[in-house]
């Protein structure tokens, strides 16, 4: 019985040595930031703005900031959510101002109602009053209020 004793105790202690002993560390991987460019999909447009306030990840792409001749101005918006129904109409919600004081509302949220993912155009006008509101504006502002958030902002520099 002695004989075994201390074949078995040697064996622990090798085994409990072993399994203690610190591992190399492994070089530390980047880890991708949640909202940045490269994660959201391999064609992103740099016009592109996010707003991931809440529990909405908002994508707004100006979809013709320079063609000053068009009717109205378009811009593609992506909704993506895990835990809210995205079926709020976001025309009645979204304001487009230059920083020349002129504003303008949205006139039509063209999208499906519903679900947890949703892309539509928002579409606003491009005249005010008779003129294009892009008259002496530097800056143009989408401003989108009480959708799972305050207010979410998105702004452009114009050439």
């Amino acid at each position: 019985m002695k004989r075994l004793i201390i074949p078995i105790l040697l064996i622990l202690t090798l085994a409990i040595t072993a399994c203690s002993a610190a591992s190399p560390s492994l070089p530390s991987q980047p880890q991708a930031d949640p909202v940045s460019t490269e994660s959201i999909s391999p064609d992103f447009d740099p016009a592109t703005r996010m707003d991931d306030q809440g529990a909405i990840i908002f994508e707004v792409t100006p979809l013709n900031l320079d063609q000053a001749t068009a009717e109205t101005f378009e811009f593609n918006i992506v909704l993506t959510t895990h835990s809210i129904d995205l079926s709020m109409d976001l025309a009645a919600t979204a304001t487009l101002e230059t920083d020349a004081g002129v504003s303008v509302d949205s006139t039509l949220w063209d999208a499906p109602r519903g679900g947890h993912h949703v892309e539509g155009k928002l579409i606003f006008p491009m005249t005010a009053k008779g003129k294009s509101i892009l008259d002496g504006a530097t800056k143009l502002t989408l401003t989108i209020t009480d959708v799972d958030a305050p207010t979410r902002i998105f702004e452009w520099e114009l050439k």
